[in-house]
């Protein structure tokens, strides 16, 4: 039975990803911040699908919190065959000269760090048996640069330089390195970037259909499947009325 490793999984991305595989037999090490989330996410996947879960709850901001629950995994759990990289966020939607550190920081230290704090643990787990896939979400802010969006765009930037330096720096490895960049997708990002302003949120998805979670787990589901030899490097997925970055048709 493979085991696969979901940062983020409390909600949107995550959680679909954590159902998704769950139905196809994965065993399950899922993190996130909010634990009342997490034991209803074990508990429904325990129910629907005899899932075996292990439930981690700590911040992957905190490079300590991320060390000592990764570095002190359970023996059975260690052999670990997917990270999916999915915890990440935005915070604020203003130009640069009006931005607020707080939600700098905050971009920085989830998108870029907390990316880094966790393949560092799960990386050489992966080289020792010379096996392994690490799956990175990114975005279509990592290809494009948009207005108001200055350092979240510079994160998700980060986030493509780094999956094609992992690839580089694990291929010798024979560990795969995928990196899925997602247009709009109706999750909580939006109300996380307005900081909980439901109806601003509301309004980003209004007069389209956008994506959901479920269609980036399908994505990914098709990407862990394919033959050993066969990596899919780079994906970028968007709803058919988004042509760019900023550029959707809304009706």
């Amino acid at each position: 039975m493979k085991t696969a490793i979901i940062t983020g999984a409390t909600s949107g991305i995550g959680e679909a990803c954590a159902k998704r595989l769950a139905s196809e037999g994965w065993r399950l090490i899922i993190t996130g911040r909010r634990e009342d989330k997490l034991k209803k996410l074990v508990n429904e996947l325990k129910e629907k699908f005899y899932t075996e879960t292990l439930p981690l709850v700590f911040d992957v901001r905190d490079e300590h919190q991320t060390i000592t629950y990764l570095s002190n995994l359970p023996e059975t759990w260690k052999d670990i065959d997917l990270l999916i990289n999915n915890a990440g966020l935005a915070s604020g939607l203003e130009p640069l000269q009006d931005g607020d550190t707080e939600d700098w920081n905050k971009m920085i230290d989830t998108n870029i760090k907390g990316l880094l704090y966790v393949s560092k643990q799960i990386m050489p787990l992966m080289i020792e048996r010379r096996k392994g896939h690490i799956i990175n979400l990114g975005s279509i802010a990592g290809k494009e640069v948009y207005p108001n969006g200055v350092v979240y765009c510079a994160t998700k930037h980060a986030v493509d330089a780094i999956s094609k330096g992992m690839r580089l720096d694990l291929v010798p490895y024979g560990i795969k390195v995928s990196q899925i960049c997602p247009g709009a997708v109706e999750t909580e990002f939006s109300v996380v970037r307005f900081h909980g302003d439901k109806n601003k949120a509301d309004n980003v998805y209004k007069g389209f259909t956008p994506l959901n979670g479920d269609d980036i787990a399908d994505v990914i589901a098709y990407i862990v499947n394919l033959p050993d030899h066969v990596c899919i490097n780079d994906i970028v997925v968007m709803p058919k009325a988004q042509a760019s970055a900023y550029v959707t048709h809304k009706v």
